[in-house]
């Protein structure tokens, strides 16, 4: 039975609202995909859209959501109205925002799925922190953060934002100075083991697919390295991609940019195989 939702709800981290997208095909092969986007994004950025289509068409599920701290809001999920739910937001939240879309969307399924994770950016990161909790079957992490500790500001900044308890992050589309506060570095710090991607990488047990865009100004090819040397896998490097392999917000073509769709060509194979 074909399955198509588009904006449905469900509770993530402090019982926050928060919309994901559910397509399970008439030919569905018994597998679903599980996206987390990257920190400043959300389900209908650019061309995740046709990320889903793609593999869709390949028999598999696929569910993209919003993380329930991102800024979005049930009745705007793609700017960033809630700026106090930004500035709340922690590493930890993200964590468990996957755990609370792989349990939520589950009854929508006539017999329970195997779960593939794939995480984007900083999206990867709690995609990897999640895997083994969440039980998924595989795990592809598409320009990949591999360090959380490395994202904060150090000396005089961090005394700073710990002195003010608030800083501000520039979203360079829609021109807002988005705040966060401390206590995103404090949750770091109460939970530093359970979000240290090394250690989490190093004792994964699920197959893994590490990609990374040669041309990545966001987050440096050199953390998908680390990556792949913690996870012992090879890194395939993308020669002429950028951090979002080709695409951009809004995306207006019907076809996907030819970085991302060999993407999702590599990352089909991988899951084909595992």
């Amino acid at each position: 039975m074909k399955i198509d939702i588009i904006n449905g709800s469900y509770l993530g981290s402090g019982n926050r609202e928060s919309l994901f997208d559910l397509s399970i095909p008439i030919h569905f092969n018994g597998q679903l995909i599980i996206f987390v986007h990257g920190f400043m994004g959300f389900k209908d950025w650019g061309a995740w859209h046709l990320v889903q289509e793609y593999f869709t068409e390949k028999g598999f599920a696929f569910c993209k959501f919003n993380l329930s701290h991102n800024g979005g809001t049930v009745q705007n999920g793609i700017d960033f109205p809630d700026e106090e739910s930004f500035a709340r937001n922690t590493y930890s939240f993200e964590v468990n925002d996957i755990t609370c879309i792989s349990k939520q969307i589950i009854p929508y399924f006539e017999k329970t799925p195997e779960i593939h994770l794939i995480g984007h950016s900083r999206g990867g990161g709690a995609a990897l922190l999640a895997a083994k909790e969440i039980g998924s079957k595989t795990l592809s992490l598409w320009a990949s953060i591999s360090s959380i500790a490395s994202r904060f500001p150090a000396n005089e900044a961090l005394k700073k934002w710990g002195k003010d308890g608030i800083r501000y992050v520039e979203n360079s589309r829609t021109k807002q100075a988005l705040p966060q506060y401390f206590s995103l570095f404090q949750d770091f710090q109460e939970n530093h083991e359970r979000l240290n991607i090394e250690i989490a990488a190093r004792s994964l047990e699920c197959a893994v697919s590490v990609f990374h865009g040669k041309q990545d100004k966001s987050v440096d090819l050199s953390e998908g390295q680390s990556l792949s040397k913690w996870l012992n896998v090879d890194l395939f490097i993308m020669e002429n991609a950028d951090h979002v392999f080709g695409a951009k917000h809004p995306w207006k073509e019907n076809q996907l940019p030819i970085a991302l769709k060999k993407l999702c060509i590599e990352t089909c194979l991988f899951l084909t195989k595992n």
